[in-house]
């Protein structure tokens, strides 16, 4: 087993209630066509993993961004087929494709851009992918923002330590598009392979403001403050897949139909994605 995946059976339950990141995500995502849904513990309205009656391992391959809410759907998932375990492994979609054509095993992929997925297409990687969720970039600072950091485009990044994605993941290949699109220049000190990463960085005051999702912005908490990026039209768009390679195939399409019910998409909302485009 890859030391990153975990059985989400042993984690504890972690949804909770939209926080002030988590509002200011739904806001920006709206006009995206997002929407606003509530979560449901006990049923599993328009997924098959209810009367499927699907059984064995499923091993899902998501974006490291996708992590706290797939942890959740699959609790749910487990609750409604006790046979079935989730496995997953979180990291930049770029790496899981590599792990992919590689020869890893997995049933369900599940990325954070287009372009990666369509990559794993091209290898001959996956079946057919659906959009599933959305998500867009903002600023955060450590706690008490002690480098006083007011955004992107007015110099108060001038000696303050930036961190960003590397250009190859797609919260960096974001990143580079929303510099564009605002005519900025970005200066940082280091680039992750993860969002999670610069999350991680700017949490423990290692970077005095990151480039992450509003999703990371909303698990960060109270340890992060969100700095308003200027108006832009970026929006990262989630693929998810069956993989070619698939042991499971039966029980990992009841997982990607729970992720794109309604009750699953109420979950990624709570966490700040946006629904898929065109909904």
């Amino acid at each position: 087993m890859h030391p990153s995946r975990r059985r989400t059976s042993a984690l504890p339950t972690r949804r909770t209630a939209l926080s002030a990141a988590a509002l200011v995500a739904a806001l920006a995502l709206a006009a995206c066509g997002a929407a606003d849904s509530s979560s449901s513990d006990t049923a599993l309205p328009g997924s098959t993993a209810t009367s499927a009656g699907v059984s064995g391992q499923v091993v899902v391959f998501a974006a490291a961004s996708l992590q706290d809410a797939f942890e959740d759907l699959a609790e749910d998932f487990q609750k409604a087929n006790p046979d079935v375990s989730v496995t997953f492994d979180f990291q930049g979609s770029q790496d899981l494709v590599a792990a992919l054509s590689e020869g890893a095993a997995a049933d369900v992929l599940a990325t954070a851009n287009n372009s990666t997925m369509n990559d794993a297409a091209a290898q001959s990687l996956v079946e057919d992918q659906t959009e599933f969720a959305t998500n867009v970039l903002t600023l955060i600072v450590p706690a008490g923002n002690p480098a006083g950091v007011t955004g992107l485009d007015d110099g108060t990044l001038d000696g303050a330590d930036l961190v960003i994605c590397a250009p190859e993941v797609p919260c960096g290949e974001a990143t580079q598009t929303l510099a564009t699109q605002l005519d900025v220049t970005l200066t940082p000190v280091s680039e992750e392979q993860k969002v999670t990463d610069v999350r991680g960085k700017v949490e423990s005051g290692e970077a005095d403001a990151g480039i992450v999702y509003t999703t990371d912005a909303t698990d960060a908490g109270n340890a992060v403050e969100v700095i308003a990026l200027p108006d832009n039209d970026v929006v990262n768009h989630y693929p998810i897949a069956l993989t070619r390679g698939a042991t499971n195939p039966d029980a990992a399409q009841a997982f990607i139909d729970l992720a794109l019910s309604d009750a699953g998409q109420a979950i990624l909302a709570e966490y700040g994605f946006g629904a898929p485009a065109g909904k």
